[in-house]
């Protein structure tokens, strides 16, 4: 894995990638092909403890699709990122990360591949954070629709286009997380990588 003259770095398909972000740090994740998703998790740095939390976020933001503006929070309550940009304007923030037991679950395989939650305690290990301490990930470009009327739940091709991105801004030391991810339906069955470059504060 390298950076180019930017500092931006390619994480190849179906792999992940960890970072250490000061508060005020900015994290740009870039959909380099298009139609990849990236499923991202994060940790506060000074007490692992914390995490990204998904149910938090929704609930404070009263919708399932968050945004430019909006601010991801931690189970304690805590702004962890503000999204500041972003040119493809849908993700899930409401999927587990793939893992080996939904690939035969969902997909037949007999030998489950790790999958993003493995990917992303794979990228973690350095820090003590293992499989069952990675929770539900801010699934960056995935496209997941839900039914008003029987609450059925689609996942459909990313939305995204070559280029795109989001921009993250830490609001506290973090720990991060991120993966090119490996579940065909959420990346119109095409294994992509992901760019991500950090703009220090």
């Amino acid at each position: 894995m390298s950076a180019d003259a930017a500092g931006t770095v390619r994480i190849p398909p179906c792999s992940g990638h960890a970072v250490e972000l000061a508060a005020g740090d900015v994290l740009v994740v870039i959909d380099p092909m298009g139609q990849q998703v990236s499923d991202l998790t994060a940790f506060c740095r000074d007490d692992l403890d914390e995490y990204l939390s998904s149910g938090r976020s929704i609930d404070y933001a009263s919708r399932l699709w968050l945004s430019t503006g909006d601010v991801l929070y931690s189970n304690r309550s805590r702004p962890m990122f503000t999204i500041i940009e972003d040119t493809c304007g849908r993700h899930d923030f409401t999927l587990t990360p793939c893992s080996k037991e939904m690939f035969e679950k969902l997909y037949g395989e007999e030998v489950g591949r790790p999958g993003c939650e493995g990917n992303l305690a794979g990228a973690l290990a350095p820090w003590g954070i293992g499989r069952d301490r990675v929770p539900v990930a801010f699934n960056i470009f995935m496209n997941v629709t839900v039914d008003g009327q029987s609450g059925e739940v689609a996942v459909l091709p990313p939305l995204s286009r070559a280029g795109d991105h989001i921009s993250l801004r830490a609001e506290m030391p973090l720990v991060v997380a991120m993966t090119a991810c490996s579940a065909g339906q959420s990346n119109n069955f095409s294994y992509k990588p992901i760019d991500f470059r950090v703009e220090r504060a």
